[in-house]
């Protein structure tokens, strides 16, 4: 989402850091680049008016024109301000007697309906028992929906058709979820395709028969300002306890992520990052922030790592790497469970140092290429994925007609695999060659890719 903007930022910023000593006069150029980025980005104009304020300020006081690395304390004054912008880190206020009611409203097509089921689902994973309420009558193809992802997900929903009005829906629902002992209730309510007196009443109805801890607005990021506009409303109406911003991996340019909490007051909680109903990811600012300045995300990474791979596993293959034992099995599982965490160059993205190594190899590392590097190996014996060495001409092009690709492909593979092999050990053992040998491997892995 934030692409073109910290693209521009790191430009800008990066230029600041060649000047061994910085005027006033640069300082002011450089924030009118940022305050012209942050506009194209469709931030709202009196956020980027106040940013670049604050910054100003900081930046042409003492803190930066008596320091030695003055580019690094500007730097460092906009990744705080920017910090600052996006709010304190929010999260679910889950206190009190069970159960506890979730609320979720926003416009129709905003992807409420996937967010309920992907919300219950993390609730789930922390320890509680969820309901998913169909509590949206206007359109069956919803009640479907939902029906369906709690199937897949095996959690429970509550729906009563097209007939009964939503305010009733949640009340009964409410009551099942007390006899049944379910610990949260989420309420997928009606949306409408835009802003209208009828909605509000109806949701001002079913927050008080209902008392939610939590009036959730799912706000669609692609939306740019209007995405303020609408939370703006909804928090006048029905009075917002936090968002979650949609479609935060789509081609949009930012501005609603940066300016919507700042324009309501209204926290941040969770960003859905994909159509895959575990992709919901916790808001942290100050990781958001990071990212935008191309200092990665290690912590997010890890948890995604933490997330999908086996510890003890992990264990093994870190022994089997140092040793110089890691075969071309043991790569596929390692593909496989990359895979599992999300495209390939988001991951790179979240290590810093590794947003400009991701340009240089996209669009060669996609799942797609990941899908022919994992059908090569598969096409091999087992003998073969333990020791490549055996593979001579004739097995090249039984591998090659197996997985449909060419014995180039194949070439290609075992040559890198060779050298990734190599490069391991060299970083299992430390060395001279341990600093720079993660960069050499993401690249090895951009040419496998290709």
């Amino acid at each position: 989402m934030f692409e073109n903007l910290s693209d521009k930022l790191q430009g800008i910023l990066g230029k600041l850091s060649n000047r061994g000593k910085l005027s006033e006069a640069e300082v002011d150029a450089a924030l009118r680049e940022v305050r012209l980025a942050l506009l194209e980005a469709d931030v709202n104009f009196k956020v980027v008016k106040d940013f670049i304020s604050r910054v100003r300020e900081r930046a042409i006081g003492a803190e930066v024109m008596k320091s030695l690395t003055p580019a690094q304390q500007v730097i460092k004054i906009v990744y705080e301000e920017l910090i600052a912008t996006l709010g304190e880190p929010s999260r679910l206020n889950l206190s009190g007697p069970s159960p506890h009611v979730i609320m979720l409203v926003g416009l129709q097509g905003s992807g409420k309906t996937t967010t309920a089921a992907k919300l219950a689902l993390t609730l789930r994973k922390a320890g509680q028992r969820p309901l998913l309420v169909a509590a949206d009558p206007y359109r069956p193809a919803a009640i479907v929906q939902l029906e369906v992802l709690g199937k897949q997900l095996d959690i429970p929903v509550h729906s009563e058709g097209t007939e009964v009005p939503p305010p009733k829906i949640c009340s009964n629902a409410l009551k099942r979820a007390r006899e049944a002992a379910y610990s949260v209730v989420v309420l997928d309510t009606a949306g409408r395709l835009h802003i209208n007196d009828e909605m509000m009443r109806e949701l001002e109805q079913v927050k008080a028969q209902t008392h939610p801890q939590e009036v959730l607005l799912v706000v669609d990021a692609m939306t740019g300002q209007d995405a303020v506009r609408v939370a703006d409303e909804f928090h006048k109406r029905v009075g917002l306890t936090g968002l979650i911003l949609t479609k935060v991996d789509g081609d949009a340019r930012g501005g609603a992520a940066i300016s919507v909490r700042a324009v309501t007051g209204v926290p941040i909680k969770f960003l859905g990052v994909g159509e895959k109903t575990d992709a919901l990811e916790v808001f942290y600012p100050d990781r958001m922030a990071s990212r935008i300045l191309g200092m990665g995300d290690v912590l997010t990474a890890i948890e995604k790592a933490q997330e999908v791979m086996d510890q003890e596993q992990a264990l093994k293959m870190g022994q089997k790497l140092v040793k110089g034992e890691f075969d071309l099995e043991d790569f596929r599982e390692q593909l496989r469970q990359i895979k599992k965490m999300g495209p390939i160059s988001q991951l790179l993205d979240m290590i810093p140092g590794m947003s400009q190594l991701t340009k240089d190899m996209a669009p060669d590392v996609t799942d797609k290429q990941m899908k022919m590097i994992e059908a090569i190996i598969n096409s091999m014996t087992p003998e073969e994925r333990r020791n490549p060495r055996i593979i001579n001409a004739s097995r090249k092009r039984r591998i090659a007609r197996g997985s449909g690709t060419t014995v180039t492909d194949v070439n290609d593979l075992l040559t890198q695999f060779r050298q990734m092999q190599h490069m391991m050990k060299q970083l299992g053992g430390g060395g001279r060659h341990g600093r720079g040998g993660l960069k050499g491997l993401m690249s090895m892995l951009g040419r496998l890719g290709g």
